[in-house]
């Protein structure tokens, strides 16, 4: 084969993957249908957070090249799927991307190529959606091409941890499948785990983020109630974070955001429904608990308002941060998205600031601007909201220079002007 590996998906999870393998001195083609994402791509410009143009630099001195063309998938050794799936109308993955991206490595397929699909999906989709696609051309998975799941673990942002010191869990078809994957992350991977088959890691990846969902989903409860009776659960939160066993941190917000804690664990849910007839009533319930924190952190900034005498309707309400975690320009499925809906609906004027976004679209009209100077807004405005908590700001000065200062996120020190989550 003229190519290692071509990675299919040049996104936040397709991109990472093709950097580590090309540090690692192998022949990497990237895959995208959109023409605009080769071309930048080709031309040295990264569209993701966690690489900068430099890094696109050093991948096409490492022989990186970007392509819409389907033909060329036939050149590598290795396919590896990192396509979206988003949530259908149903609550299930919607699988279109996946089916499309198999249906090109199909038609390419060749023997002895190993196919991995790394999207997050619900159990079975390797075996029930993937292998038949790609054996209706007479080649048997196992036999003639090695067939594989591994979930992506990318986590925007993290300085720490990345593609290649993020343990890779790998199961594949047949035991000679995962030898395969194990074989060929284990070229730019430090630490690859294996499961027994393609459900197994399909699972872990749902049962990661579903841990994730939950928990939050319990403080963001707690944090309701705890407000009601006067206890600051930020304290709370600490106190409990000093024992050294038994208990690991989560915090309350305005929501959650990004593709995984809100999408994921509804893969696993929509599966135990529509397979086993009745419902994963842990993941359920967290996401109506979680999927209301926007109406709370509205009804919250109402009072806040009223304390002083102020309506929400007409008054000039400020977020600060839209993104769905701090430090990135991600906004996929960011809560601030409904809050500023929410706010609006009520007849609320929204602004918004964030350091990482200058043009915020998806919240339509519900948003009136951006602000330029957080601090001069945050003294104009009736109501200052912290919704992201970005390095970049400084949180106590904000909160001095606000009338009001609603912190969602716990990063101010305190202050009459102060009120949290």
């Amino acid at each position: 084969m003229a190519v290692d590996a071509v990675i299919i998906g040049l996104g936040y999870v397709g991109l990472p993957l093709a950097q580590e393998a090309t540090r690692a001195g192998m022949r990497v083609l990237g895959f995208d249908i959109h023409q605009g994402v080769v071309d930048a791509l080709n031309e040295g410009r990264s569209h993701v957070d966690d690489l900068a143009d430099d890094d696109i630099a050093q991948m096409r001195d490492g022989g990186f090249e970007a392509t819409t063309d389907e033909a060329r998938i036939a050149e590598a050794g290795t396919a590896v799927i990192c396509v979206p799936t988003p949530l259908s109308p149903e609550g299930g993955p919607d699988l279109r991307a996946v089916e499309s991206a198999v249906a090109a490595v199909a038609r390419n397929l060749a023997p002895g190529m190993l196919v991995i699909l790394e999207s997050t999906t619900y159990p079975g989709t390797t075996d029930e959606v993937v292998r038949p696609v790609l054996e209706a051309g007479g080649l048997v998975a196992g036999e003639d091409f090695h067939l594989a799941f591994s979930p992506e673990r990318i986590d925007p942002g993290n300085e720490r941890f990345g593609a290649k010191n993020t343990p890779k869990v790998v199961g594949g078809h047949t035991p000679s499948c995962s030898d395969a994957a194990a074989d060929f992350y284990g070229r730019f991977v430090d630490t690859v785990v294996r499961t027994k088959g393609t459900r197994e890691a399909e699972t872990a990846k749902l049962l990661e983020n579903t841990y994730r969902h939950i928990n939050i989903a319990l403080v963001n409860e707690m944090t309701r109630f705890c407000h009601e009776l006067g206890i600051d659960l930020w304290d709370v939160i600490g106190a409990a974070s000093s024992k050294p066993f038994g208990f690991q941190a989560f915090y309350p917000g305005p929501g959650v955001g990004g593709h995984c804690i809100p999408i994921d664990p509804n893969y696993l849910s929509h599966n135990v429904r529509a397979r086993l007839g009745y419902p994963f009533r842990f993941v359920e319930l967290a996401q109506e608990i979680n999927a209301g924190m926007p109406a709370y952190v509205v009804g919250r900034a109402q009072d806040i308002l009223n304390s002083a005498g102020k309506p929400l309707n007409g008054s000039t309400v400020l977020l600060l941060g839209v993104t769905y975690k701090p430090n990135i320009a991600d906004q996929r499925e960011s809560p601030a998205v409904p809050l500023a809906r929410l706010l609006a609906a009520k007849g609320a004027s929204v602004l918004y600031h964030d350091p990482h976004v200058q043009e915020w679209h998806a919240a339509g009209d519900s948003v009136s601007g951006r602000v330029e100077d957080p601090a001069t807004a945050a003294g104009e405005a009736d109501l200052t909201i912290l919704v992201q908590n970005h390095r970049g700001y400084d949180v106590d000065a904000l909160a001095a220079a606000s009338q009001a200062f609603f912190d969602t996120r716990g990063a101010a020190a305190g202050g009459e002007k102060v009120v949290r989550l």
